[in-house]
């Protein structure tokens, strides 16, 4: 199945140590070569970059880690396609608009008779995943529950946790939301995750020979949570979330919603 691999930080931040990562997964150490996404919010707006060829050949991946970009919240995803063609329409992660804001969804499993559980409103995918009309819906049930966006991220959090629950009924439904003020993480097989924060050290990736020591990178005040399938770097404290739990991410401060 896919991977999915997401930054929330209290500072702009840069997020190329864990994209070079996952990256190498597509297709290099692991067989996820259908395709891969980034999403950088920046301020209110979205800089995104897909690509239907795997990562690790993929000529945009690799200018993606040329550049410094620095974002609070970053969403990223790597394919393996199970439903739907190999092509950009199906690519994550999806960005739609919602109350003036844009939203990001990234999802890793599949989702049995998700067209006939369920039902659309005025949002509507462009591809063929389940993934994305699973996002169709949510947004769907977001605008029926809420009138204008949540001032609290803590209740819009509990409201995507209960929604959830009804996807992970149907199969699979590890995935990231974001509203670019918080990410919302649902865990339904596998999803892990740390914090950073003073006193900073060094840290080495697991797919490459990579290695950041961070606290020549940062400062005492900076916290920088990283979510991933799976750990990305060795000998670090990885935490594994229990299946069929969500958490928030705020600012780089990680919130259990259940």
């Amino acid at each position: 199945m896919c991977q999915l691999m997401a930054m929330s930080a209290n500072v702009p931040t840069d997020a190329r140590f864990s994209f070079s990562g996952l990256v190498a997964r597509g297709g290099g150490t692991d067989v996820h070569r259908d395709g891969w996404g980034i999403a950088f919010y920046r301020g209110r707006g979205v800089q995104e970059f897909r690509d239907p060829q795997p990562s690790v050949d993929s000529r945009v991946a690799a200018l993606v880690k040329s550049q410094s970009i620095k974002s609070e919240l970053v969403i990223s995803h790597i394919r393996q396609a199970n439903v739907g063609a190999v092509s950009l329409e199906n690519t994550h992660p999806f960005v739609r608009e919602l109350w003036g804001r844009y939203w990001v969804f990234a999802h890793n499993g599949q989702l049995r008779g998700v067209r006939k559980a369920l039902p659309l409103g005025r949002f509507q995918p462009v591809g063929g995943t389940d993934s994305e009309w699973a996002f169709c819906w949510l947004l769907a049930q977001l605008e029926q529950r809420f009138d204008s966006w949540p001032r609290s991220p803590k209740l819009l959090g509990e409201f995507i946790a209960g929604c959830s629950r009804q996807l992970h009924q149907l199969g699979v439904a590890n995935f990231l939301l974001s509203d670019g003020r918080a990410l919302y993480a649902h865990c339904s097989t596998r999803l892990h995750w740390l914090t950073r924060r003073a006193p900073f050290g060094v840290a080495r990736l697991k797919d490459i020979e990579m290695e950041v020591d961070f606290s020549r990178e940062t400062t005492p005040n900076d916290i920088v949570s990283v979510l991933a399938t799976e750990p990305l770097t060795v000998a670090e404290p990885w935490l594994q979330m229990t299946p069929g739990s969500s958490l928030m991410m705020q600012k780089g401060r990680v919130k259990a919603l259940d």
